[in-house]
């Protein structure tokens, strides 16, 4: 397995610590239904001390920071966006010795991928990881595709990984002839890995296979939604089965197999909460993201990247109602950026990725103020051998038509 070298030091922040809580929604008078609030760090001097650190690193100093991310932390970002629209803007920025990265493992990782030798990528809580990301280990791909190369199906299957994975992961699909995709671009990716006329995959001619990785329902909503497919077409590999839990003939009669891998906040979503909200809001508009369940998305009247959300929110007529089945944090900030419209939130209860949001204020500061110090900690980098891949994979999903 290629290793990732992580260079890190004390997690010890030495700051107050806070407790969670739940508070009033500052939009409730507006009718906008985004339940829970999320504590503020208990120290008020965080927030000087944060500008203080920013200001004394200067140029040196790039912040990213993910949509999903709270607010007290998004507020010292210099640029936000979706995990592969940072990774570019990191790489856009050679001057920047450090990249802060606010967001979860997977992303900084790719920032690390894409950005020059002399940068140092920082992710301020080592434990914000992705759960998507964990359901794709790189030992288990590798004994799925030997299952699939025994059967002599490896030759005409092309792995496709979701940009949420691990960098393990996209090595593995860069060395096996496949690529990277993101949620704004699956369709283009599957059309790629499907043509036996592209000149990417080095690939056996016959009907081509997809092994799509890690997110089953991204998956599984662009090949029927978008690509004609039909869920006769589409069969679940489950790693921790004997076989992927699959027949031979399953898989050989399969045009996409699907990893048993999901997102932990948009899998909560359920065809239930359609109707909920429909009940409770007459006229709403329903506007999902890729990664829900196959039902919740066949409801949905829109759906589409997180890029997407954002920008149909933004162009939505004023006095319009949209219920937005997404990250929890992005939704409360549309519903505060678009005051002349009601944004609500799909599901009646709490759904904030708990990962993300370990990135919080005091470990923000203590990254900065390490930086500021001359210590940097938390730096991952990804060994030369797995970035080569990846980012193969990553040029290849940037080559496509």
């Amino acid at each position: 397995m290629p290793e990732r070298v992580y260079a890190v030091t004390t997690t010890d922040t030495g700051l107050p610590l806070f407790v969670l809580g739940r508070g009033t929604d500052p939009h409730s008078e507006r009718g906008v239904d985004c339940p829970g609030e999320l504590p503020q760090a208990s120290d008020p001097a965080l927030v000087e001390r944060a500008a203080r650190a920013k200001a004394a690193l200067g140029d040196r100093l790039f912040v990213l920071g993910h949509h999903y991310q709270r607010d007290e932390v998004i507020q010292f970002a210099d640029v936000t966006g979706d995990s592969f629209k940072l990774a570019r803007d990191a790489a856009a920025r050679p001057e920047a010795e450090y990249i802060v990265f606010c967001g979860v493992h997977f992303m900084a990782e790719s920032a690390d991928i894409l950005t020059g030798d002399g940068q140092r990528v920082v992710l301020p809580d080592l434990a914000a990881g992705c759960s998507m990301a964990d359901m794709a280990t790189f030992d288990q791909v590798e004994e799925a595709w030997d299952l699939l190369t025994d059967l002599g199906l490896a030759e005409i299957t092309v792995p496709i990984t979701y940009m949420n994975s691990s960098a393990d992961i996209k090595a593995f699909c860069g060395r096996e002839g496949g690529a990277v995709c993101t949620s704004s671009n699956a369709r283009r990716a599957l059309s790629w890995a499907f043509d036996e006329s592209s000149a990417g995959p080095a690939k056996r001619a016959g009907d081509r296979k997809v092994l799509f990785l890690p997110d089953q329902h991204l998956g599984r909503n662009t090949a029927v939604l978008e690509m004609g497919l039909t869920l006769d077409d589409c069969v679940v590999y489950d790693p921790h089965r004997p076989n992927g839990g699959l027949t031979e003939r399953q898989l050989r009669d399969a045009k996409m197999i699907l990893w048993r891998g999901h997102c932990s906040v948009h899998g909560r979503f359920s065809a239930g909460c359609v109707d909920d909200v429909r009940a409770r809001i007459p006229g709403v508009n329903v506007l999902v993201h890729p990664e829900c369940r196959h039902e919740v998305v066949n409801k949905a009247d829109f759906v589409g990247s997180t890029e997407y959300i954002i920008k149909k929110i933004a162009e939505a007529p004023a006095g319009s109602a949209w219920a937005v089945g997404t990250e929890l944090n992005l939704v409360k900030r549309l519903a505060a950026r678009h005051p002349d419209k009601t944004v609500t939130f799909l599901d009646r209860t709490v759904c904030y990725c708990s990962t993300m949001n370990r990135i919080d204020l005091p470990h923000l500061v203590w990254a900065l103020e390490s930086l500021a110090a001359g210590q940097v900690v938390n730096q991952i980098s990804v060994d030369p051998g797995t970035a080569h891949w990846a980012r193969v994979a990553l040029d290849r999903m940037l080559a496509l038509p």
